[in-house]
């Protein structure tokens, strides 16, 4: 065999650059350029500014569809509108797949498919998180049947990886159709402001079908989905912010199941105590407050990363640290519907504790509620179903699992809110707590009914049972005696008593018996 002459090395390492280089071309500068007019990253900048420089490894560059109907044999483009690979985000492995609107909409065809679930496999079998960077117009109408079984083939591995490994999409421009089944499965939607949007059929259709006249954003924007539908967990100002917040997400959850969460150092001291909590919770126990006020106080560095801020706000949830460790915490927000539990805040909160449970993240319970939101609405669109859902994800759990009482904690709400009854590790409570069936004021109207009727002075009786109820159940001590209470706390150390119990809890086990799968209340 001839050895190859220095031209023809030369021609073949030059044959490869202009692969590379048509490859990195997308749809064309003219594409491109209109992409970044519209306040969009291309698909390639995208990466690059989410994964550590220099440390991106593409796959499948010069894949081609292989389609030759409706004239598409003579419309290739390397890479088939979809860029795959892996790389590193703060020195950790993650798989990541960026649509390329430039090339056919970024629409999926069979080898635009095959080339995710190719990453999607590969991240399973590593251990990895992905991250799906959506900027679609759907399936691609040419390829028929095909297209829409690429789709159902990424379904099932969004569904095979969920409880695997972390996945996390960022709708970056359109999702629509079909596509929007795969961001629905994976862990958090992440959605720009008014340049993404997601819904399953458009403006177009609707006003045919239904005569409603609506604007895309209204329809599936950011902000329709992330404080009306529930769909997104995060909305952005901008390609770049969505990158970042998907960035920080990832430092709090470890890369698989099998693993923990990193451990951030942090000069926080951990018997650091701030007598501010000591008068958070207001005297009267009717009076609104700020959960968020005793989170910063009590977590790492004062800093609590929120999640779904715009939806359900009468529930909060977020991650934090406590000294250094990765905690997921739901809290009753007092200042929003008074902290009740309505079917949008069990839905909320039921699929974060699911997920922290998921990648052995423990949970940290701020509890404040006064019940269940009443109404025939609530009934009749099944919040006894949906309300099950959050019961169910807490009893579920079998990470370390820590409530705190802050104040109400009345009735099937009590229950529900990680109560030691169903599994809860460390249960602490304010001298403020009140944990009892109901508040004062209805229990005298279930118990005393006939006799304050009856009463010569009905609202001196009334008054006078109150207060007695008052003093007899608005307090922790009596769930304290029970042992349901481990230990009522001044609020100022919440901060050391939690980091004490997560120490202690570090190597806690504890598992559900065998079966398949439970049937959580969907």
């Amino acid at each position: 065999m001839q050895p190859q002459t220095e031209k023809q090395s030369i021609e073949r390492l030059e044959k490869l650059k202009e692969k590379n280089r048509l490859a990195e071309a997308g749809g064309g500068r003219a594409r491109l350029e209109k992409q970044k007019e519209s306040g969009k990253l291309t698909a390639r900048e995208r990466i690059e500014f989410f994964l550590d420089e220099g440390s991106f490894e593409e796959f499948d560059k010069f894949v081609v569809h292989r389609s030759n109907d409706f004239g598409l044999e003579k419309q290739k483009y390397p890479g088939d509108g979809v860029i795959t690979g892996h790389g590193l985000v703060d020195g950790r492995e993650v798989f990541v797949f960026a649509q390329d609107f430039t090339v056919f909409g970024g629409s999926l065809s069979e080898t635009h498919a095959q080339k995710i679930v190719k990453i999607m496999d590969l991240a399973m079998k590593t251990g990895s998180p992905v991250i799906g960077l959506n900027d679609s117009g759907g399936a691609r109408i040419q390829e028929g049947v095909v297209s829409l079984g690429g789709y159902a083939d990424i379904f099932l591995r969004n569904t095979l990886a969920s409880g695997v490994v972390p996945q996390i999409s960022c709708i970056l421009g359109p999702c629509a159709g079909g596509a929007v089944y795969s961001p629905a499965i994976t862990d958090f939607n992440v959605m720009v402001k008014d340049t993404s949007y997601m819904f399953i059929t458009g403006p177009d259709v609707i006003k045919t079908v239904t005569h409603e006249e609506v604007t895309k954003e209204e329809l599936g924007g950011a902000m329709t989905h992330n404080a009306k539908s529930g769909v997104a967990h995060f909305a952005a100002d901008s390609d770049e912010h969505a990158l970042r917040i998907t960035r920080e997400l990832l430092s709090f959850m470890p890369s698989n199941n099998m693993e923990n969460p990193p451990f951030v150092p942090t000069a926080d001291l951990s018997n650091r105590t701030d007598e501010k909590l000591n008068s958070i919770v207001p005297e009267s126990s009717s009076q609104p407050y700020d959960i968020r006020d005793i989170i910063h106080n009590v977590v790492d560095d004062n800093y609590f990363f929120e999640v779904q801020e715009h939806y359900a706000q009468n529930i909060v949830i977020g991650f934090a640290r406590l000294g250094g460790f990765s905690v997921g915490i739901v809290a009753n927000q007092p200042a929003f519907l008074a902290g009740v539990l309505d079917i949008d805040a069990s839905i909320k909160a039921a699929r974060f504790v699911r997920f922290c449970d998921c990648f052995n993240i423990p949970l940290i319970t701020f509890e404040d509620v006064p019940g269940f939101l009443p109404g025939v609405n609530q009934e009749h669109l099944g919040i006894i179903r949906h309300g099950a859902k959050l019961l169910y994800a807490f009893a579920e759990a079998t990470v370390p699992k820590i409530t705190v009482i802050t104040r109400k904690a009345y009735g099937g709400a009590y229950c529900v809110m990680a109560s030691k009854h169903i599994r809860t590790d460390i249960n602490f409570a304010y001298p403020s707590a009140e944990i009892a069936v109901m508040g004062a004021e209805g229990a005298v109207g279930v118990l005393y009914r006939k006799e304050i009727t009856s009463a010569e002075n009905p609202e001196e009786l009334r008054n006078s049972k109150v207060a007695e109820l008052q003093e007899k159940f608005a307090n922790p001590y009596v769930a304290a005696e029970r042992g349901f209470i481990d230990e009522v706390i001044e609020p100022s150390q919440t901060r050391p008593k939690l980091i004490r119990a997560l120490s202690l809890l570090q190597n806690k086990r504890d598992s559900n018996p065998p079966k398949k799968h439970g049937n959580i209340p969907l």
